[in-house]
């Protein structure tokens, strides 16, 4: 009887020991091969960046005249004031900051409002003013120029900016 126990207890483990060595190489390949990240880039994300990349090959952001950039993710709106030439974001402010979200409200859905953009489009306008820029090119990412990209742009010239 310890016989057949032990042939079957061996045959268990000399096929356990097969299997780690046939996939521990395996496994060790697939993880020198993979050098992209595991999201891919959807189809829809993929033209709004070609979009961008042509948009972006007419514009470019000075010191006198910098670049307004906006990125709108499906929960929140975010702008940056840059200027290309010494490559620095001379201001930004999205619906996370907690300014934005004492004036549009703490709940998660009112950040992806299109009062929200608004409302971070007058505290862009506002806070370019105090530092002194007057001027601006607008660069909306790809994105249409429509819903809260455009509310945003509108809110920032009621703010006195121009572009």
């Amino acid at each position: 009887a310890q016989s057949k126990m032990s042939a079957a207890a061996f045959s268990l483990s000399a096929r356990a020991a097969v299997a780690t060595r046939v996939t521990a190489p395996v496994q060790q390949r697939r993880a020198a091969v993979s050098t992209e990240t595991r999201a891919a880039m959807t189809d829809k994300e993929k033209r709004r960046q070609k979009r961008h990349t042509k948009i972006r090959a007419k514009l470019s952001g000075t010191a006198e005249r910098p670049r307004i950039s906006v990125y709108r993710s499906n929960q929140h709106t975010y702008v940056q004031v840059i200027d290309d030439e010494n490559q620095k974001t001379l201001c930004a402010i999205g619906t996370m900051s907690s300014s934005i979200k004492e004036v549009v409200g703490k709940e998660e859905w009112k950040t992806k409002t299109v009062d929200a953009a608004r409302a971070v489009g007058a505290a862009l306008g506002a806070t370019m003013m105090e530092k002194g820029i007057k001027t601006a090119v607008f660069d909306r990412g790809g994105f249409v120029y429509h819903g809260r990209v455009k509310a945003v742009a509108e809110a920032c010239r009621e703010a006195g900016v121009e572009f």
